[in-house]
């Protein structure tokens, strides 16, 4: 018997790293996977261009996580992004200096944030409900402020650097991604207010009596996730040189995906930014893998579709 305990203990502590590290697991088996059907996926150049397309989804990620920890939702995101943009370009066409445009989108995004935090904390709505509503208006505002048209062109210089330039070969966005990821991982984990995060979304009530001011915490926590999606915002616009009414339509469902996968539970109190570094990556390997191998961007929806409900399911089995 206590040779069989010995051995048994091993295959515990095995079996548990294993199942902590699920995600991490599934993205090299998703890439091995790929780059046998397409060799061309491991080149550098294929590389740079899935942390690329990643960093716009990862920065709403980062957002919706803390709000996910949090016990909360933001569907508002996507609009967050488009109208945040479209104040930004229409600045810019109206002869504002690109940095001070960008500062003001930025403002405009984390505006939007604590309205659904107010919205939450002091009306006492539920999240869904706040914040679809918000995504509706603002997406509203978009298409009135830029009367359902793109606005494009907005120049080189500061504005076309945050989206197109790169630095050692390495794509602006990728660094801007990577800092958010650090100073996320650092603050969930190492500061005060990361642990009202998890304290809030554990048990509301708890907290409240443990002194944790909920409602001041709940604005934060949705200002952030609204500044995220306005940076998010600012590099895809760059991107594309262009301001789009509709742009972001589905990227809060995308984002969403990326934390559950990442470990994030949508019952609240779980969540870190590894994780959903992590999820992202599997969503952004998916998607170029599925592009290299040719398959019919309809069929990719479907697949997308498919990952959104598998995470959500396995997320409440935990």
């Amino acid at each position: 018997m206590e040779k069989a305990s010995k051995l048994q203990q091993p295959l515990e502590k095995a079996l548990s790293l294993i199942k902590k590290n699920i995600p991490i697991l599934g993205l090299l088996l998703i890439m091995l996977f790929i780059s046998i059907i397409q060799p061309r996926f491991l080149s550098s150049y294929n590389i740079i261009s899935v942390l690329r397309q990643a960093s716009i989804n990862g920065l709403l990620a980062f957002g919706l996580t803390i709000v996910i920890i949090s016990g909360g939702i933001d569907l508002s995101v996507g609009s967050t992004l488009a109208v945040s943009s479209m104040v930004m370009a229409l600045s810019i066409k109206a002869g504002v200096p690109a940095f001070p445009a960008v500062l003001f989108s930025l403002l405009v995004g984390s505006a939007i944030g604590v309205l659904n935090g107010l919205l939450i904390s002091k009306g006492k709505l539920q999240p869904f409900i706040a914040t679809l509503g918000t995504m509706m208006v603002f997406r509203g505002v978009t298409l009135y402020l830029s009367e359902g048209l793109p606005v494009s062109k907005l120049g080189e210089g500061f504005i076309g650097w945050i989206g197109r330039g790169s630095m050692l070969g390495i794509p602006v966005p990728v660094y801007l991604l990577t800092i958010v990821f650090l100073v996320f991982a650092y603050f969930l984990k190492h500061t005060t207010f990361g642990k009202r995060i998890y304290a809030i979304g554990g048990n509301e009530k708890a907290a409240r009596l443990s002194g944790v001011k909920v409602e001041n915490n709940i604005v934060y926590i949705y200002m952030i996730s609204g500044l995220l999606a306005a940076l998010a915002g600012v590099i895809l616009t760059s991107r594309i040189d262009s301001a789009v009414p509709t742009a972001a339509k589905g990227y809060e469902l995308t984002a969403i995906a990326a934390a559950v996968i990442g470990g994030a539970s949508l019952s609240g109190g779980k969540g870190k930014a590894t994780g959903t570094i992590i999820g992202i990556l599997i969503i952004a390997v998916i998607t170029n893998g599925l592009n290299l191998i040719g398959v019919s961007s309809y069929l990719q929806q479907i697949i997308t579709g498919v990952i959104i409900l598998t995470a959500v399911l396995l997320d409440g089995k935990k």
